[in-house]
């Protein structure tokens, strides 16, 4: 195989991706999550507050938390922590893990082994927890700093590492549900939220093409409606409003199980948030509180494939709508335009690394033949190599030799590889040479991705998405193996 067909296609930082054909003229509705969604927030300031409140918490229960600080690096996306052990671990597609912290020290190879050799990671297992969104590094990163301490004898009571997570997930929980997180937040929405002029003029587009608009969010009325004037309304015409945009408005709407549970809807009747039950049906430009998607699919009289779903949340946005309601969906994965960018700059050198990868292949060919004439002569039996032992014997030293040297200069460059983004973690979407196990779970439940919502606008409302052709291993353009 060519080399320069081994190699992937340039991917543009604002590109969007697809996994399923999906036809954007067949979709009459769709629907978008809020935070991280429509509204894209400053990861480091927002997720340091929310450690800085946790931590404050923490430390009035007597924890050690002086000189603790949230660290930004240290966790990403898709990790899975292992509260039977302490870890936390970055597994491929298949679960097996290729990379594992405990505490804040990541194991090396030898302990990484023993810790997992047996093992596989299942999300259907309550031992592990899965990050599924940038709401998780804060509490990932306190997790693993609190293992340290409990693993110094600094807490004031015995924990087991699965009991102190769900301690350390409580507080963290705790500062999105008692309303100082947000209430700071929707203080000075300057100092969190990320400006996108264009997120508006892509929903602009979509309604004028006649596409029904919904906001789903699990966030509370006040705060909605706060942190979308700021984000939209200054982009829009004519004075108009970011309610406007929207057909329907649904505020602490309880996801997941707003996707997979009956809840009555409440109609909230004015600005203040007052609510009243709904009794009739949904109506156009409402703003309702709670309620459940069977309802919202049979007064909108829309359903499964004609309605597509938007959200960052890789389980409660994407999964459960997919698997349960077979509504079209959409990831929105902010971190993607950084590892596009890094795969781009890295490009030359992986063009080297595959050219040498492929030399390592011939010798590691020629080694296994080399080593085989060797045993069939020795053994006798099978035909003749036409050289004698010593030969033989010189050739494989040789060999070994050319290959020590070869992996001497494959070794910094697959490195650097694993180091693009996070030097911990390295890319999302990878891990090692396969894919990670966000990447499998992205596959198999979000029909497009994207780095945020105005990335619509190179597709318009009238696209049609088509999937690449999948490779297989045993396809005539594979590389064949030794």
């Amino acid at each position: 195989m060519p080399l320069n067909e081994q190699v992937r296609t340039t991917a543009q930082p604002r590109g969007i991706f697809c996994n399923r054909t999906l036809n954007l003229r067949s979709v009459r509705a769709i629907g978008y999550d809020m935070d991280y969604t429509l509204v894209e927030y400053r990861v480091d300031a927002f997720e340091r507050m929310v450690y800085a409140q946790a931590r404050e918490r923490l430390a009035s229960e007597g924890w050690p938390m002086a000189g603790l600080d949230f660290d930004g690096q240290m966790v990403t996306r898709g990790l899975v922590i292992d509260t039977e052990l302490g870890n936390l671990v970055k597994a491929n597609r298949f679960g097996f893990v290729k990379r594992a912290m405990h505490g804040t020290r990541m194991l090396d190879f030898g302990e990484q082994r023993e810790a997992y050799a047996q093992t596989l990671v299942d999300l259907g297992d309550s031992r592990w927890v899965f990050l599924n969104t940038l709401f998780s590094l804060s509490e990932g990163c306190l997790f693993a700093q609190a293992v340290d301490l409990l693993d110094r004898g600094a807490l004031p009571r015995p924990f087991e590492y699965a009991s102190l997570y769900r301690h350390v997930r409580g507080a963290v929980d705790a500062q999105h549900m008692e309303g100082h997180l947000k209430a700071e937040i929707a203080a000075a929405p300057e100092r969190y939220v990320v400006p996108d002029p264009e997120a508006a003029l892509a929903l602009l587009d979509q309604k004028a093409a006649g596409k029904k608009l919904l906001l789903i969010t699990n966030s509370e009325w006040t705060f909605s409606t706060k942190m979308m004037a700021h984000a939209y309304d200054r982009h829009l015409p004519g004075g108009m409003t970011w309610r406007q945009l929207f057909d329907v408005v649904i505020v602490s709407a309880r996801k997941p199980a707003f996707f997979t549970e009956h809840a009555p809807f409440f109609e909230v009747v004015d600005e203040t948030g007052l609510l009243r039950p709904q009794t009739g049906p949904l109506h156009t430009g409402g703003t309702y509180l709670g309620g459940c998607a069977a309802q919202v699919e049979r007064d909108l009289g829309i359903a499964g494939d004609e309605i597509l779903y938007v959200g960052d949340h890789m389980f409660g946005d994407v999964h459960v709508s997919k698997r349960t309601l077979s509504w079209r969906t959409a990831l929105v994965l902010r971190e993607l335009e950084a590892e596009v960018s890094a795969l781009e700059a890295y490009r030359s050198t992986e063009l080297r690394l595959l050219a040498l990868m492929g030399e390592k292949e011939v010798l590691e060919a020629r080694l296994s033949r080399t080593r085989l004439a060797l045993q069939r002569l020795h053994t006798g039996y099978g035909p003749t190599a036409g050289s004698d032992a010593a030969t033989l014997e010189s050739r494989v030293q040789d060999l070994r030799g050319q290959l020590v040297a070869l992996d001497a200069e494959i070794g910094p460059l697959a490195k650097a590889g694993g180091e693009l983004t996070n030097a911990r973690w390295g890319l999302l979407t990878r891990a090692g040479n396969d894919k990670s196990h966000l990447t499998r779970q992205i596959e198999r439940y979000a029909d497009i991705y994207m780095s945020r919502v105005s990335n619509l606008l190179q597709a318009t409302p009238f696209a049609y998405f088509r999937s690449p052709r999948g490779s297989l291993p045993h396809d005539p353009a594979a590389p064949v193996s030794s």
